[in-house]
């Protein structure tokens, strides 16, 4: 598939399919592997890119980091990608700036969450959880909506009042404000350990304009439970595959140092016959044979 073509393709799978899943991802390798898993889309993660580069996940980084990261991954995948672009990196100015980079580099679409910028991740314990004005942040959804160049590029509107412990209520009349404004979907996040609250949003939901879900901290929140509450259009394991990593990086570091030597870890490891089969080494030996 043509670049070009993911944000129609994400847009289709959505008409065709009940839920699709999307699994986030840090850089290149990841996407491609989570590719090769055969998901629907993958989720370049806010949280995955700035642990790439090893800073907490505050606005720190920059938009230009955010976006190479971004397209270092739809280079090397035919699944759509879909950007966590924070609080849109600043004003309406600056998502105005964003969505025209991102939709020019091939992205399919992007979240914008209504927190103030600059942000904690939502997940922090004790983090500053400090929402937007609802006007100012419908003006973003408005400024995105007016400048993506493909009707079918995707804007997701994600709402943090839950997270913030604004209530149910407040959730809801933001939600529905968003999609005024022009919202494709409504990103409703928790960081509840437990489903509860987002079953009491999902279900007292009214609009047609469908739900994403991000069950983190509420795994018990099955696809098939998902499914049974209608509204939902898409579920996002946003950070488990780089979780997962970071702890198989460190136990294996730890083995090779108490063994002193890597005698011990090689059923641990993927064969490097597989990593090159991942960087996309045979096309490229073909691509010799045929040019050189």
């Amino acid at each position: 598939m043509t670049i070009s073509g993911k944000a129609p393709n994400l847009r289709r799978l959505m008409s065709e399919r009940d839920l699709l899943v999307g699994v986030g991802a840090r850089d290149a390798l990841d996407a491609r592997i989570i590719q090769c898993a055969e998901f629907d889309f993958i989720w370049s993660s806010s949280l995955g890119v700035s642990a790439s580069y090893a800073v907490p996940d505050a606005s720190l980084i920059s938009m230009s980091q955010y976006l190479e990261a971004a397209r270092s991954m739809n280079e090397v995948v035919d699944i759509p990608i879909v950007v966590d672009a924070d609080t849109g990196y600043g004003n309406a100015n600056n998502v105005i700036y964003a969505v025209k980079l991102f939709e020019e580099a091939g992205i399919a679409g992007m979240s914008i969450e209504d927190k103030k910028f600059p942000k904690d991740n939502s997940l922090l314990a004790g983090g500053r959880q400090e929402l937007a004005a609802v006007d100012e942040f419908a003006g973003k959804i408005r400024a995105a909506k007016d400048t993506q160049k493909s009707p079918d590029f995707l804007v997701i509107a994600r709402v943090e009042a839950l997270i913030a412990g604004w209530g149910m209520g407040e959730a809801l009349s933001r939600a529905a404000r968003y999609v005024e404004a022009g919202a494709d979907c409504i990103l409703i996040h928790s960081k509840s350990q437990s489903s509860d609250e987002i079953v009491e949003f999902v279900k007292a939901w009214d609009c047609k304009t469908p739900l994403v879900l991000v069950p983190t901290t509420y795994p018990d929140l099955t696809e098939e439970k998902i499914l049974s509450l209608g509204k939902v259009r898409m579920v996002i394991y946003a950070n488990q595959v780089f979780r997962a990593a970071v702890k198989a990086e460190e136990e294996i570091l730890m083995e090779i140092k108490k063994a002193r030597g890597t005698h011990t870890v090689a059923d641990r490891m993927a064969p490097v016959k597989h990593l090159f089969e991942l960087q996309g080494v045979p096309k490229m030996k073909e691509q010799e044979k045929k040019y050189l």
